[in-house]
């Protein structure tokens, strides 16, 4: 699997999905990602595209045609073609073919560029639409960290913080994965969330409207956390594996389908809308300490 270094960071990613596996910082010796334990959950950091979550009944519409897109999309399944590598930056690339455009009718470049800078992991996705009409996707990340990040402390030791004072309201998904549409009160004038696992219990949490653009990882217990950035992610969602040691803070240009989906791409909540022959960029970054 394609390897990034420098002084401080050790980076692993997989080619397929492009899916980030290991990020340690070596001259902590502390490692960060979740271990993909099967018996909770086997990913460490699938890739969202071209949706993100669900749709109903795993089926879309557009231009009268039925398609069936299974949950967060394709790209997590598929292996990358690495198309540029150095020490520092790795860029993994997947094209539409005629296995995608069965399940998606639009061609395409989707790629995922990391890159280390200091302790900054910088992940960029690129997504070109090489068609000659409109192209409709999401994208997001779901990279799951480990909580505790180490021995002598526990998942309750830890909390999220924002980077600005919330008064935001929580959007519950159904037992289908489906956003319901009217939130309920949840951040009240604060910046921090206490995590513990009975939050996950019902599913991720799904947040339309956080002031933050950083969300930081940290416990008063020990000195290690991270901050992650997520300039121009219009969705959040944070989540866990019943009773396992994570966290998933995932910046989502996307939303899964609403109760009251129509099932109509275009009209899909957070559907972005790409132009022919132009380009989408979006960039998320973890400082780790």
């Amino acid at each position: 699997m394609p390897e990034l270094k420098n002084g401080q960071l050790h980076v692993v990613i997989a080619e397929k999905g492009a899916e980030l596996r290991k990020v340690t910082r070596t001259d902590l010796q502390q490692e960060y990602l979740w271990n993909a334990d099967p018996a909770f959950w086997a990913k460490t950091s699938p890739v969202l595209f071209p949706i993100v979550g669900t749709v109903k009944n795993n089926t879309y519409t557009f231009e009268g045609k039925n398609y069936t897109l299974s949950r967060h999309g394709f790209a997590r399944d598929n292996v990358f073609a690495v198309t540029a590598q150095s020490d520092t930056q790795v860029t993994f690339e997947l094209n539409s073919n005629e296995e995608t455009l069965k399940v998606y009718p639009f061609h395409f470049r989707f790629a995922v560029i990391y890159t280390i800078e200091g302790a900054k992991l910088t992940v960029t996705y690129q997504v070109e639409n090489k068609g000659a009409s409109d192209m409709y996707f999401s994208v997001g990340a779901h990279p799951a960290f480990k909580v505790p990040l180490e021995e002598g402390v526990t998942y309750e030791d830890y909390y999220l913080e924002f980077n600005k004072v919330e008064n935001t309201p929580l959007y519950l998904l159904s037992d289908g994965g489906f956003v319901e549409t009217n939130p309920v009160p949840f951040l009240e004038h604060t910046q921090r969330l206490d995590l513990k696992k009975s939050l996950f219990y019902k599913d991720a949490l799904v947040f339309k409207s956080l002031a933050s653009n950083a969300i930081t990882l940290k416990s008063d217990k020990q000195p290690h956390g991270l901050t992650l950035q997520y300039d121009g992610f219009p969705f959040m969602g944070i989540w866990a594996a019943i009773d396992a040691d994570f966290v998933c803070i995932e910046p989502w240009c996307g939303v899964a389908d609403s109760v009251d989906a129509t099932g109509e791409l275009t009209e899909k909540e957070g559907i972005n809308k790409l132009p022919a022959h132009q380009t989408f960029e979006r960039s998320w970054d973890v400082k780790f300490f």
